[in-house]
């Protein structure tokens, strides 16, 4: 099992245990150091005391796991206000809402001349997403999608 995966596994019961939902969780590096975030969500927003109980609750039963071999940052965050709709699950939760779809390389059947474009989402499984652009509904492949992101402010 993946380093992600394990801490998904992991951080779902402690979130949950505080009314809150996992978001996402991601292990990267950037520059030399390695960070790993857990995010949160909630339906009428997360505090910053939220990250702060999720971050002492699990922080050391990942000690104890000890799944990462060299040194981290450790963070719990909110999803936050902009965010990336990454699963089948967070973008049917915000279906009928208007989101900026990124291409790999524009696709003329969608839009033409252009990688980056809003739309509203429509559904979505896991090889397709359905999007309304000018009043009609296109299927995109989610192959062809770099990314999708929701503005909720």
């Amino acid at each position: 099992m993946s380093i992600v995966d394990t801490v998904k596994q992991t951080a779902e019961p402690i979130v949950k245990e505080f009314g809150l939902d996992l978001w996402d969780v991601e292990f990267k590096k950037e520059g030399s150091e390695y960070f790993l975030r857990v995010y949160i969500d909630r339906p009428e927003g997360v505090w910053i005391s939220d990250c702060e109980a999720v971050s002492r609750k699990l922080d050391p039963i990942l000690d104890e796991l000890d799944i990462i071999e060299h040194s981290y940052d450790f963070e719990v965050l909110s999803a936050g206000l902009v965010r990336e709709l990454k699963t089948t699950a967070h973008l049917n939760k915000f279906s009928g809402k208007t989101v900026t779809v990124s291409l790999y390389k524009a696709n003329e059947d969608l839009v033409p001349k252009s990688k980056k474009f809003d739309a509203v989402l429509v559904s979505a499984d896991d090889s397709f997403v359905t999007l309304e652009i000018n009043g009609e509904q296109k299927k995109a492949d989610r192959k062809t999608v770099a990314k999708i992101t929701i503005d909720l402010v």
